[in-house]
C-alpha cells in the first residue's frame, strides 16, 4: 500500500529527548553511503523528504519523519563513516545503540546493505550485535541496478554463508531494492502494514 501523507516531525539528539508516543516506530539504518536518504523518499513518494547528499555521514542526529498519520519512520545516523574524529564515532554509536535498545516503541529496524558488495566486515558486525541486544531487524539490499543479476546473487549467497557463519540458524526477512527503479519498496511497506495491523 503506497504512502499517502509523509511528513517530517521532529530531530532529536539522542533517545533520551525523544517524546513517547502511541505510534509504531519503524528505524532504518546502514553504513555511510549505502542509499538510505534515496530509500526514504522513494518510500515516501517524495523527491526531498530526507536530504540526500553526495557526502556520505550527513544524518548525525535521529531524524522521525510522520508516514500516513499511523506510523513513524526513524532515520538513524549511518554508521562506519571513517573520516568522523573517533569522539563523534563514539557519540553515533552511543547514539544508535541507545535508541535500538532503549526506545520501547520500536517494532523492528531496517538494517541496509550495499548489493554491489560482498559482505562487509562493519555491517556483519552491526548484524551480530543487534543479534546479541536482541533488537528486532531485518534485511534490505539496495542499489540493486547498479549490479548484474548474477553478481547481485553471488552476493546474496554470501552474505547468507556469512550469516549462518555467525551462527544463525533463522535469517530475517530480506528485501531487494533499486531506489532509481523504483522496485521493492512495495514489499517494504507491505511487511510494515502487516506489523501494525496485526
Amino acid at each position: 500500500m503506497p504512502v499517502k501523507t509523509a511528513t517530517f516531525d521532529r530531530s532529536f539528539p539522542d533517545v533520551n529527548r525523544m517524546d513517547n508516543t502511541p505510534l509504531p516506530e519503524f528505524a532504518f539504518i546502514g553504513r555511510s553511503n549505502v542509499g538510505k536518504s534515496s530509500l526514504i523518499n522513494y518510500l515516501a513518494n517524495q523527491k526531498n523528504l530526507a536530504k540526500v547528499s553526495s557526502k556520505p555521514g550527513k544524518t548525525r542526529i535521529i531524524n522521525r519523519f510522520l508516514m500516513d498519520k499511523s506510523w513513524y519512520l526513524i532515520d538513524l545516523p549511518g554508521y562506519g563513516f571513517a573520516k568522523l574524529s573517533k569522539r563523534t564515532r563514539d557519540q553515533f554509536d552511543e547514539m544508535i545503540t541507545g535508541y535500538l535498545q532503549k526506545r520501547k516503541n520500536l517494532i523492528t529496524a531496517f538494517v541496509l546493505i550495499d548489493l554491489r558488495h560482498p559482505p562487509q566486515s562493519i555491517d556483519m558486525e552491526f548484524i551480530e550485535w543487534c543479534g546479541v541486544s536482541e533488537v528486532p531487524f531485518q534485511l534490505i539490499f539496495t542499489k540493486s541496478d547498479k549490479v548484474k543479476k548474477t553478481e547481485a546473487q553471488v552476493n546474496l549467497e554470501l552474505f547468507k554463508a556469512a550469516m549462518f557463519k555467525q551462527g544463525w540458524e533463522d535469517l530475517p526477512t530480506s528485501f531487494i531494492t533499486s531506489s532509481t527503479k523504483r522496485q521493492g519498496g512495495e514489499e517494504i511497506l507491505s511487511f510494515i502494514e502487516d506489523c501494525i495491523t496485526t
